[in-house]
């Protein structure tokens, strides 16, 4: 998974569940806590996500993850660069099945 497929994840999980901790982003994204705490302050120090604490927690270590106006433009941008990177993979597996299947014929 690339870095930018895990800012869209993260921004995607965030947005439907502001209230995920880190290690349920973690178990959700199939990586590390520290990964997805690297990951995670990146978004929040770039202004994307906002983290503040809840406010009736005893836990202060628990947080609300919301995204910025900013870090909505930059899920759309990120999902569409994943979306043509997708389609171009899906035209070249079209591709690759469709000589598989010619070199068969052939065969």
């Amino acid at each position: 998974m690339t870095r930018e497929e895990i800012q869209l994840r993260i921004l995607r999980l965030l947005q439907d569940n502001p209230r995920l901790s880190q290690r349920d982003l973690a178990a959700e994204l199939g990586v590390s806590v520290g990964s997805t705490h690297y990951c995670l302050r990146a978004l929040v120090n770039k202004g994307w996500v906002k983290a503040s604490n809840f406010a009736k927690s005893t836990r202060k270590t628990r947080y609300l993850y919301q995204l910025t106006p900013s870090g909505i433009t930059h899920k759309a941008a990120l999902t569409r660069r994943f979306l043509q990177r997708k389609r171009e993979e899906y035209r070249a597996i079209q591709t690759e099945i469709a000589e598989l299947e010619q070199e068969l014929r052939q065969q």
